[in-house]
């Protein structure tokens, strides 16, 4: 499992033309699942997030997390994380899960780090077509991979 997790001043997930979250301070986080990830992923990349010292305390310093601050968390699920381009310039995506195993997984990743920052969090719509917006604060930007703990 993989995540890009971006420290936002703020973020939106557009459908359709239809906003269907939005978010002020926090993290826009972007999920890629693998075919060999399970719940274990989960656990790992939802504590590591929640508990991410990011944020500025009053020196300026990251010295918080997004908990800390309260701030939100939108996900949004994206397999083209999973993607390999070790050969030619086509990105293979033989790596991410297919539907069947990835939806209920970004699921309960959802369910999970709402439970982890004690509020609801955006989503996107697994397989849609989306138009993320964000503004990146700092930039800050942390990748991850739970199979690199």
């Amino acid at each position: 499992m993989r995540v890009v997790i971006q420290r936002v001043a703020s973020a939106s997930v557009t459908i359709d033309g239809v906003v269907k979250s939005s978010i002020g301070p926090g993290l826009l986080i972007l999920l890629g699942i693998g075919h060999e990830d399970d719940e274990t992923d989960i656990d790992y990349l939802v504590k590591k997030a929640a508990a991410l010292r990011i944020f500025n305390d009053q020196d300026g310093v990251m010295n918080r997390s997004v908990t800390d601050i309260g701030g939100d968390v939108i996900v949004v699920s994206q397999f083209t994380l999973m993607a390999s381009t070790k050969k030619g310039n086509r990105p293979s995506y033989i790596e991410a899960a297919g539907h069947q195993k990835a939806v209920p997984l970004y699921e309960e990743f959802c369910r999970r780090m709402s439970a982890a920052i004690g509020k609801p969090v955006g989503t996107g719509e697994f397989g849609a077509d989306m138009k993320v917006a964000l503004v990146n604060d700092g930039p800050v930007t942390i990748c991850m991979d739970s199979k690199n703990k």
